[in-house]
């Protein structure tokens, strides 16, 4: 089963609102807007990222249900499959409940099918067989700033970690990877990665360690287990910084002390350390590829609560024995700077308090 990440559906209070921002925040463009009797739908893409954006036009949208419940954020994960037959077959022997059946549909893009399952909490997953062409673009002449989505990451309530992380196994065939376990003197998350063997699709999955963790406040404001963030990869995190910030995204900011750390334990530099500097990117490496930086970054969170953030994540090559070796996984070092930059945010709001 080849699986890669397909669309992502947000649920939001206005479409249009939440398109306008998309264009103008992160560069996305705006390729299609539609509406039924209930729910309005835009589409906005950047290269093979495809969002969703639905909000409800009367009490019946399904969008409508979900918001009762939720804060705005992500409601479906969509995996494009290369078997939807055996997969949802799969899935039904593991008991996920069918939310939608196998369905078939041809439009201007190629023929496709498609079905939906129950995931994690009120999280579906819409799956997705692709036959024939089928391109996210626009016509717009723009280049995207964005090559694809590199992992989204599930929160799940305390003590619900390994059950979460059997259900993937066992539903759609993740396995997991790396695990981090992350405590300071304030707060406590663990960690289990989990990566699709055919395909890579990486799905990271959090729970909270202590009762003031930074998942628990997620969990909070979201009412229950959801999508904490989603990380947008690209080749140049330099330069597309640069513009998101000209747009006036916010990101989480970086201590200069990080920097000065890191410089101390590491022999290797890049050449655009200082612009990796100046820019508040987190950077990580392995001691015998130091050219394979993981480059990231994260914006504040995108609505009125303390939920959903966006990473921008740039995994550079290295050349070893004359072959190309790209960054992987999730360096510990940054995941550390994040949890402790994600403190500090919740410091300022005043709910990071003694566990």
């Amino acid at each position: 089963m080849i699986m890669e990440f397909d669309r992502i559906q947000f649920y939001v209070e206005n479409a249009k609102v939440s398109r306008d921002w998309f264009v103008s925040q992160l560069g996305f463009q705006s390729i299609a807007g539609y509406a039924n009797s209930h729910t309005h739908i835009e589409v906005v893409s950047s290269g093979n990222v495809c969002f969703v954006l639905s909000s409800p036009l009367t009490p019946a949208s399904p969008v409508a249900s979900w918001l009762k419940f939720h804060p705005p954020g992500i409601a479906d994960v969509g995996f494009r499959i290369k078997n939807i037959e055996l997969a949802v077959a799969r899935a039904a022997a593991e008991g996920a409940k069918i939310l939608e059946p196998i369905q078939e549909d041809l439009n201007a893009g190629g023929y496709f099918k498609r079905a939906k399952i129950a995931g994690w909490g009120d999280l579906s997953h819409t799956l997705v067989e692709r036959i024939g062409s089928h391109s996210l673009l626009s016509a717009s002449d723009k280049l995207p700033l964005f090559t694809r989505i590199d992992h989204v990451v599930l929160n799940v309530e305390s003590g619900d970690l390994s059950s979460a992380v059997s259900w993937y196994q066992k539903i759609l065939g993740f396995q997991p990877q790396q695990n981090f376990d992350i405590q300071t003197q304030k707060s406590a998350l663990r960690s289990q990665v989990m990566v699709h063997a055919e395909g890579g699709v990486q799905f990271p999955i959090n729970e909270p360690a202590s009762a003031n963790s930074q998942i628990q406040e997620f969990l909070s404001a979201n009412r229950g287990p959801g999508i904490q963030h989603m990380a947008l990869q690209t080749n140049n995190i330099v330069g597309v910084v640069a513009d998101l910030r000209s747009c006036g995204l916010p990101f989480l900011p970086v201590p200069s002390t990080y920097y000065s750390e890191l410089q101390e334990r590491q022999n290797y530099l890049p050449a655009d350390w200082q612009a990796i500097a100046a820019c508040q990117v987190l950077a990580d490496w392995q001691e015998d590829t130091p050219a394979a930086m993981l480059l990231q970054i994260f914006t504040q969170p995108i609505f009125a609560e303390p939920t959903f953030f966006f990473e921008i994540i740039e995994r550079r090559v290295s050349l070893v024995n004359g072959k190309q070796v790209q960054a992987g996984g999730f360096g510990a070092g940054n995941f550390r700077a994040l949890f402790e930059a994600i403190e500090r945010e919740q410091m300022k709001r005043g709910s990071l308090i003694d566990d």
